[in-house]
């Protein structure tokens, strides 16, 4: 009974939300600026939470029915991740990307220099029984007379928690493109004063791309690693159509001899 009750007093309270809001925005147009300005910066702090609860929920419910989930994670490994734009939907689904840094979600940016303005992104809903993730990002390129076009993916402080020169950094990735992909992988560690830099070359052909990344060829002072981060560079990318139906990004110790 008292459940019920508690039920009916939150619907009644959604309610008398729901009513308000509706209220003010039919009064926005005629509302003095004062007003306005308090309204909308209630208005912005009450739609970051209501995103975070729409964006958690993608994440949940919306995976594909078939295939969801993680890729098998090879034995040891001590973390994984999937960046936003692969696990919920983002507040902006797409763009044209002017030169410069175009940001695409708090921890995935776009990049290049191509001042033809016909660079675009968006996200997309993943349905094939294959795919993982429930979103995925499509690069549209037309003309393209830029010398680089990148995707910067920013790694959480978790993937730096507890990382030693002995890791193992994997990146695996679902990719569509229109003709045979010409990428890199460069993986950036901030450790002190110092960037180190990691290359691999993406396989080009195939759905499936794995990259992996051994940190004791990065010199790095274990004592000081701050930051990670991922740069995807794309060689070549005039007209076509690149979509990563899924990234995810891992590590593990190597297996000592």
């Amino acid at each position: 009974m008292a459940r019920r009750l508690s039920q009916l007093i939150d619907q009644w309270r959604l309610r008398k939300v729901q009513d308000r809001w509706t209220k003010a925005a039919d009064d926005a147009a005629k509302m003095e600026p004062s007003t306005l300005r308090s309204l909308r910066a209630e208005a912005r702090t009450m739609r970051r939470q209501i995103d975070r609860v729409i964006h958690a929920a993608d994440h949940r419910l919306g995976l594909p029915a078939l295939g969801a989930g993680l890729p098998r994670a090879p034995l040891g490994t001590d973390w994984v991740w999937r960046p936003d734009v692969w696990r919920g939907a983002i507040s902006s689904p797409g763009a044209v990307a002017v030169a410069g840094r175009t940001a695409i979600s708090d921890d995935l940016a776009l990049f290049h220099d191509c001042p033809l303005g016909e660079v675009a992104f968006r996200q997309t809903r993943n349905h094939g029984e294959v795919d993982r993730a429930p979103f995925g990002l499509t690069l549209d390129v037309f003309g393209f007379r830029g010398s680089f076009l990148s995707l910067a993916i920013a790694f959480p402080p978790e993937a730096v928690a507890g990382l030693r020169s002995r890791h193992l950094l994997r990146i695996d990735a679902l990719v569509d493109c229109d003709r045979p992909l010409q990428a890199v992988a460069r993986l950036n560690l901030k450790h002190g004063p110092n960037v180190a830099q990691l290359m691999q070359d993406i396989p080009a052909t195939g759905r499936d791309k794995l990259v992996e990344f051994d940190l004791a060829y990065a010199g790095l002072d274990e004592t000081r690693i701050e930051h990670l981060w991922l740069d995807v560079i794309f060689n070549a990318p005039a007209l076509s159509r690149i979509t990563l139906h899924d990234l995810v990004a891992s590590r593990r110790p190597r297996a000592e001899l």
